[in-house]
């Protein structure tokens, strides 16, 4: 999934169109607010990581970007057999946010 760090001055939108950009080269709509987790940092660190739902705006094929090793769209089954940041799948699945 996509995410970064939100710039001085640019809005949650901006941001994520940015950052989903660079990481995969889509270009996106961004929607709703589907939730939000903070989680612990290093140190005294906090972060408050905000997740959006988007729709591609213009269709084309995602390609990694310099900070990730693979992009691709996956499956339910797919997403089920990746290793992933723990709790990730029941925080997806609470937002109803799980691929189908």
């Amino acid at each position: 999934m996509p995410g970064g760090r939100v710039e001085p001055g640019e809005s949650d939108a901006a941001a994520v169109e940015r950052e989903v950009l660079e990481e995969t080269g889509l270009h996106v709509t961004v929607g709703i607010r589907v939730g939000t987790v903070l989680r612990d940092g290093t140190g005294a660190d906090v972060y408050d990581i905000r997740d959006y739902a988007c729709s591609v705006a213009v269709p084309t094929s995602p390609v990694a970007g310099d900070d990730a090793d693979e992009v691709r769209f996956v499956t339910r089954a797919e997403l089920a057999e990746l290793d992933l940041v723990e709790q990730l799948w029941d925080t997806l699945e609470s937002w109803g946010m799980l691929p189908r």
